[in-house]
């Protein structure tokens, strides 16, 4: 998907932006879907991707939103990351391309995944 950067920094908020285009990171505990808990799906706010369920977000008192799986498979696709001189796993819309966040392996079952999402990434759409 083509992105036009001009487009992108008119629709999206500063943080968003960063976020999303620049691999940028919310503050822990600062994004307004943190403590949501409402029935709904979460989007990518840059595509309008469905990326995430409320039915597989759960409190992994980390600071930001995380579920065990995403929407569908072939919704998120990963990378390795290397930014912090160690090891991650990036997770990016598979649409178009928007940084999340990451996903690590220390999630609940049944699939054992954490996928840590900055909520300036995501649009809810509720239920």
């Amino acid at each position: 998907m083509q992105k036009n950067i001009d487009d992108l920094k008119q629709r999206l908020t500063s943080e968003q932006y960063h976020v999303t285009q620049e691999k940028g990171t919310e503050a822990p505990f600062s994004g307004q879907y943190c403590g949501l808990k409402a029935p709904g799906m979460y989007r990518c706010v840059v595509c309008g991707a469905e990326l995430f369920s409320s039915e597989t977000k759960y409190d992994s008192r980390s600071g930001w939103p995380s579920y065990f799986r995403p929407v569908k498979e072939g919704a998120i696709s990963e990378a390795s990351d290397f930014s912090l001189r160690m090891k991650r796993t990036e997770i990016v819309c598979a649409k178009c391309g928007a940084h999340l966040g990451h996903v690590f392996d220390d999630g609940p079952q049944p699939t054992g995944k954490r996928y840590c999402v900055n909520s300036a990434s995501l649009d809810f759409q509720k239920k």
